[in-house]
């Protein structure tokens, strides 16, 4: 399958990312809270794509196509933003974004510039992690695409990783701000040992890496304290928060450790 970036023009692609209204559904955003546990507070939000009513995802992904990719992936950073400065987050904001929907990372991110500008959100609160639904054909331009969002002050993120393209030798290549572990990963690795070296020694990899590795997926107290046993401190899932439509998450007393 040809990618969707090599599908278009350099015109095509710059004309799309001029247009971050033109598409012709709606939707909104929850957020979910990422906390650090060592200070007990929430690190930042992920924006996660949901219909206008709160419908899952999967129904509004199913609308994007190559013909209208550009344009949704502009308009997911501009609302992600404008919806962030709305409710008044003053933690980081992390949005997914589409690499293979980015043809000129220094012209298609002007219009997150421009909504950043205009609500007054921190460019440097934003953090641009790599969709999961997102297949990365090209790993060269996916890293060329981080190293400019880290010349303009951005965090950037790498989702998933120990799965498919998020693997080691992306990481060799790019060493973003996070790395996020795979949801497989965390699911029940207080009962399994290998899982629990796998982690371990991913943490020691990132650490030597100067990488922050977060823990995603964390549903119980048992696996919260297995991960922070192994040194992780940024932690992410139902256990602190599901997502929340339209606003921010506070999080309850017993989901700390």
């Amino acid at each position: 399958m040809i990618p969707i970036l090599e599908q278009y023009s350099p015109r095509t692609a710059c004309k799309g990312c001029g247009e971050a209204n033109a598409i012709d559904f709606d939707f909104e955003y929850a957020y979910q809270p990422i906390v650090q546990v060592s200070t007990r507070s929430i690190y930042a939000h992920e924006a996660l794509v949901r219909g206008p009513n709160g419908e899952p995802a999967p129904t509004v992904l199913s609308k994007v196509n190559k013909d209208n990719i550009y344009h949704f992936d502009q308009a997911c950073r501009v609302k992600a933003v404008e919806g962030a400065a709305r409710l008044g987050m003053r933690e980081r904001l992390s949005i997914n974004f589409l690499p293979n929907a980015v043809y000129r990372p220094e012209v298609c991110i002007r219009t997150t510039l421009e909504a950043a500008r205009r609500t007054g959100f921190p460019v440097e609160n934003i953090i641009f992690e790599v969709t999961e639904s997102e297949q990365v054909t090209d790993r060269a331009h996916l890293v060329g695409i981080f190293r400019e969002y880290d010349r303009l002050g951005f965090h950037t993120a790498i989702d998933d990783f120990g799965a498919g393209y998020a693997g080691l030798n992306l990481l060799a290549e790019y060493q973003p701000h996070i790395v996020k572990l795979d949801m497989d990963l965390v699911r029940n690795i207080d009962t399994s040992a290998a899982r629990q070296a796998i982690v371990r020694h991913t943490v020691a990899l990132c650490r030597d890496l100067g990488v922050t590795v977060l823990a995603e997926g964390v549903e119980t107290s048992a696996e919260r304290d297995v991960l922070i046993a192994a040194g992780i401190d940024l932690l992410q899932g139902y256990l602190f928060s599901k997502p929340i439509f339209n606003g921010l998450a506070t999080i309850p007393d017993a989901a700390w450790a």
